[in-house]
């Protein structure tokens, strides 16, 4: 069996965020005197963490350093404390997860499972432990001071470090094109998902290896032990 390691993208792949993303980001615009955007406009804008959201978000006039860094720590700050009410796993997600956490490689070693997001870490990892609280996640990387944001390859080469895995061995999957960035980056197996916020067509022209329709079609990178 090739791949030992499946990572994943969290918003847009495991969890369809955006409405509570919208909500935190929109509540923090009106909050610093800034009009609210329709949640359409942020299918594009999402993916690249925080302090780029809150770039995006703001009027165009508007975007220094100090306001895009206060709208940044606000959005944060909703996203972490508020009920995450519009947030849910996509249809198949926790069925997959959890046949993949049952694969079997050579070796008796266990098919490793991570999750890897440009979300603040405590955001991540509070939202994979309330929505996945039986799905055991070898590694859940946010982002952190010091890290370099997706699609720069370094988060996921760390990840893989403390797994001990390597990148060849690995699938990364994802729904936009900074995944597949960040996957051809690493050196990983670039996957794209049909289901998230971007199109077929960016998955596409980012690079993506394969597009998947259904969580269900990741068992066909395994079938020889399903």
């Amino acid at each position: 069996m090739k791949y030992k390691c499946v990572i994943f993208d969290c918003d847009g792949t495991l969890l369809d965020t955006l409405g509570d993303i919208v909500g935190a980001m929109n509540k923090a615009l009106v909050l610093q005197g800034y009009p609210a955007i329709p949640q359409i406009q942020y299918r594009d804008m999402v993916g690249w963490g925080i302090f780029r959201l809150a770039e995006l978000a703001l009027p165009q006039e508007a975007r220094t350093d100090s306001n895009i860094k206060t709208l940044a720590d606000c959005a944060a700050q909703f996203m972490e404390e508020e009920n995450k009410s519009l947030t849910k796993p996509y249809p198949g997600i926790a069925e997959i997860l959890s046949k993949l956490s049952d694969i079997k490689l050579p070796h008796t070693k266990k098919l490793s499972l991570a999750v890897l997001s440009n979300k603040p870490d405590n955001v991540l990892r509070q939202v994979v432990k309330n929505f996945f609280p039986y799905i055991y996640f070898d590694a859940v990387y946010g982002m952190r001071p010091g890290m370099q944001p997706k699609p720069e390859p370094e988060m996921t080469w760390e990840l893989l470090a403390e797994i001990d895995c390597l990148p060849q061995d690995t699938i990364f999957a994802g729904d936009s094109e900074i995944d597949i960035e960040t996957a051809r980056n690493a050196g990983c197996f670039p996957l794209g998902v049909s289901w998230g916020f971007r199109s077929r067509e960016k998955l596409e022209a980012a690079g993506a290896a394969r597009i998947i329709d259904k969580p269900g079609e990741l068992l066909e990178f395994f079938g020889a032990v399903t």
